[in-house]
């Protein structure tokens, strides 16, 4: 929110103004004495004299003129500034109204009425910047809130879900419509079918999600940090040409249970994630880590640095 208008440029006070018109008298008094002074005795310098007086008194008027100036421009920015913050008042409270009311629709019991509130709050966040990312986290929140009942496939709140996170891939895009340096918190949620391909993200958190189906981040590209610990994947888990960030924790204690993908170029620690094992799931790991069986719980395996495995195996 924008300073206060009198922060920018404090309103002059009566004293000051009072006390600038009596330096500029006094000032103007001063160059009269030293003239007047230089010039000596005698008729003959009358009309100096004259002229001295003249310009002193030009000095006041013209000093007098500018300070004028001055103040008049104050004011006009004065003026100016009110003028600002009053429309920035009137945009703040149409924002907030028309957030509460889209937030108020996205709570609501019918279906229909929970996608206007969605499509309202993308809207919002397109017309109004300085608010997306209240507004992406509203919509996080509430694919973070537990559905009741449990959506299934087909059905109403399904939809709903599934249209929430179709507007977040939508605009974490590079394109037209971005939202760039976007934050998103998914910790917990449930998430069916996720799809965030080539996707621009300022953070992204999914620790202890649970993803239902596949969960596509193929191409992705994380500026501060992803989380994916204590995570759950169920279905395919696609990591290819993922960049996870300058301060990643990524998946410890991360489960999956499908197919996994990371491709060949995808750089990412997995210590103490864990996969099942078996003939029918695909898994392709990062080129330096490779699977270790758990002898206890023989459909399970952990994930461990190639060079560590390779020491065990020697050993």
């Amino acid at each position: 929110m924008p300073r206060d208008r009198t922060d920018i440029h404090p309103v002059l006070s009566t004293t000051t103004i009072a006390l600038w018109a009596a330096g500029l008298l006094v000032l103007a008094a001063v160059v009269v004495t030293l003239l007047w002074t230089t010039l000596g005795s005698g008729h003959s310098q009358d009309s100096v004299r004259l002229d001295v007086i003249r310009t002193g008194a030009s000095i006041v008027v013209g000093t007098g003129g500018a300070a004028a100036l001055l103040l008049a421009a104050r004011r006009q920015r004065v003026t100016e500034l009110d003028v600002r913050q009053r429309d920035f008042d009137a945009t703040e409270r149409r924002v907030t109204e028309l957030y509460g009311k889209a937030a108020d629709q996205l709570g609501a019991e019918q279906a229909p009425v929970r996608l206007a509130g969605l499509f309202a709050l993308e809207r919002l966040a397109q017309q109004y910047p300085d608010h997306r990312q209240t507004i992406v986290d509203l919509i996080c929140a509430y694919l973070r809130m537990p559905a009741r009942p449990l959506p299934r496939r087909g059905s109403e709140e399904a939809e709903v879900r599934q249209a929430a996170q179709d507007l977040l891939a939508r605009h974490l895009r590079p394109g037209e419509r971005f939202w760039p340096d976007t934050d998103i918190n998914l910790a917990g949620a449930t998430l069916h079918g996720l799809v965030l391909t080539h996707c621009e993200i300022g953070s992204l958190r999914c620790a202890g999600a649970t993803f239902v189906g596949s969960a596509t981040f193929r191409g992705t590209r994380v500026v501060r940090g992803a989380d994916f610990r204590e995570a759950r994947f169920l279905g395919l888990a696609d990591f290819r040409r993922v960049s996870f960030g300058e301060e990643p924790k990524p998946f410890r204690g991360t489960t999956f249970e499908g197919e996994v993908d990371f491709g060949t170029t995808t750089e990412v620690s997995l210590a103490g994630a864990r996969t099942r094992t078996g003939p029918q799931p695909r898994r392709k790991w990062p080129s330096a880590w490779t699977e270790r069986c758990i002898p206890e719980q023989r459909s399970w395996a952990t994930l461990e640095p190639k060079r560590v495995h390779d020491a065990l195996t020697e050993g």
